[in-house]
């Protein structure tokens, strides 16, 4: 409490001590939640609730996030470069981005600012279009609306990795309390954004542009710039849904912003019903992940990130400049859809997995051209955005639409052709949410102590990845279990594949059926 530098934040953690020292019931454990430890960079570096102490998103905590930043870049010979720094709409995100700026500039350091809440592309982008030897984005993505997060990019627009994090971590477990951390003013905010939206006008590689669009940014702060994105690109029948265009950190019309959730996309697929879309498209709050929505002959619903990723991936390659990009590569994770892969030595191309999180995705190896995870994450242009980007995946998913859309045909005839060569590869996942992220870990080291011999009657083998990691894998099927690194949560990956066949009704029943058991069977297994 002595060392918050925040008025607020220090009265909030002094009202907790004195229920707790009141003997008030529950304040002793809230105490306890608050301080006993700190945030730690993880997946995506920092998220937690928005709240007073050391192991919440505060002020404080940000101050010395990034001092910690600042000595790790000093450490590294950038003393003095610029820094962009960027923010979300989210609860405390103005607060968190100017306390961050002023320490870096008090540190020596020419910051770039965002002028309003932008999405994390953005940042990602002008990391690499300034010359920045780093960037930060104060966001919590599609996190519950309580939190937010602290997001650190690298010189080359990638999101941090191995040592970098740690020797972050590092910085701030030397840097003094936040109240002694020097700040000072004269951050100089970026007022050209047209870089950004001039490239991803440059994405789509057909002339068709007759597609009708609904999109939502689902309350988050994508809303204008998609629409500006995709207009720069020619696709200008787009609306947006009005219940969830605005920018709005309370997030009132879904239980969790994350167009992956159950729900989360009912607004947008009830609009594109009425509006007669042809395509779908959900962001989440950041706009960094991108949903698609089709109308199939039994109605509309969401594809899944697997069949996305798969359609945008083989849209890139069979339209690939090979002049340009002569050995490309396509990567995607541990987790995602092994079908990327045939379609990868289909079309002559490299294809790489990689463990989950684009920062792996990011550095999957030269020559990268397209990747994706199936957490909704794509990556279609990583030499300007070397991060997920939904906004540019939108451009491109409508540039194959409205393709596809002037031949006759549709995204779900797309996913039909890739099944029919490549065979049916049915992805589903199994998620345990928990209260608090730590129990997430025994749970994954108790089943890597006992994992199952079969599943789905038959045997299974086991390779594991990396050490908090299970994968298992069988005839025509793998599951890979491992805790969530931006979640309480632990996630089960699953995948069925059956051979190709022009009979995909049948192949795709015999899919279902299989998952349906498998499904079961991961969740008594998870849950014991």
């Amino acid at each position: 409490m002595a060392d918050d530098p925040d008025p607020d934040t220090k009265a909030e953690l002094q009202r907790v001590v004195a229920q707790a020292m009141g003997g008030v019931p529950g304040a002793v454990d809230e105490v306890t939640d608050r301080m006993n430890g700190t945030l730690t960079f993880g997946t995506a570096g920092l998220r937690g609730p928005v709240r007073a102490g050391s192991n919440g998103m505060n002020r404080a905590v940000v101050v010395r996030a990034t001092a910690g930043v600042a000595a790790w870049l000093r450490h590294l010979g950038h003393a003095g470069g610029t820094v962009v720094v960027g923010r979300d709409a989210r609860h405390g995100s103005a607060g968190f981005a100017a306390a961050a700026a002023e320490v870096l500039v008090a540190a020596g350091f020419t910051v770039r600012t965002l002028p309003d809440p932008l999405p994390t592309p953005v940042t990602a982008f002008l990391v690499r279009a300034l010359g920045a030897v780093a960037g930060i984005q104060v966001t919590a993505s599609h996190n519950p609306p309580a939190d937010n997060g602290y997001k650190v990019y690298t010189g080359d627009g990638a999101q941090i990795a191995p040592p970098d994090d740690r020797l972050i971590e590092a910085g701030i477990r030397d840097a003094p309390p936040a109240r002694m951390v020097p700040t000072a003013p004269g951050a100089v905010p970026v007022t050209d954004l047209s870089g950004y939206l001039d490239r991803v006008a440059t994405l789509p590689r057909g002339t068709a542009r007759d597609l009708r669009v609904v999109l939502t940014p689902m309350h988050g702060v994508g809303g204008a710039t998609a629409l500006d994105a995709l207009g720069a690109a020619g696709f200008t029948d787009v609306s947006l849904v009005p219940e969830q265009a605005e920018p709005d950190p309370d997030f009132p019309t879904v239980t969790f912003p994350n167009p992956e959730e159950p729900g989360a996309s009912d607004l947008l697929l009830a609009a594109a019903e009425s509006a007669g879309a042809d395509l779908a498209i959900a962001l989440d709050p950041d706009a960094d992940r991108c949903a698609l929505g089709v109308r199939f002959p039994d109605g509309w619903r969401m594809l899944r990130g697997d069949e996305t990723g798969v359609l945008l991936g083989a849209h890139v390659l069979s339209t690939l400049d090979t002049v340009e990009h002569p050995d490309p590569l396509v990567a995607t994770t541990i987790v995602s859809s092994s079908m990327l892969g045939l379609v990868a030595a289909a079309h002559g191309a490299r294809h790489a997995e990689t463990l989950t999180g684009f920062k792996w995705l990011a550095r999957a190896g030269d020559g990268l051209v397209f990747a994706y995870e199936e957490a909704l994450g794509l990556c279609v242009d990583p030499d300007f955005v070397r991060d997920k980007d939904g906004i540019s995946a939108a451009v491109l998913a409508c540039d194959l639409a409205a393709t596809l859309k002037a031949a006759g045909r549709t995204l779900p005839d797309a996913l039909d052709d890739l099944a029919r060569t490549h065979g049916v590869h049915l992805t589903d996942q199994v998620s345990l949410r928990f209260a608090d992220a730590s129990l997430a870990a025994p749970v994954v080291a108790a089943l890597r102590a006992s994992p199952p011999a079969t599943l789905g009657g038959a045997a299974v083998d086991r390779d594991d990845p990396a050490p908090d990691i299970l994968r298992l894998r069988g005839d025509g099927l793998r599951v890979i279990v491992r805790p969530s690194g931006t979640e309480p949560k632990v996630k089960a990956y699953l995948e069925i594949v059956e051979p190709p066949t022009d009979d995909l009704a049948t192949a795709r029943a015999r899919a279902t059926e299989r998952m349906t058991a498998l499904r079961t069977e991961i969740t008594a297994l998870l849950e014991a």
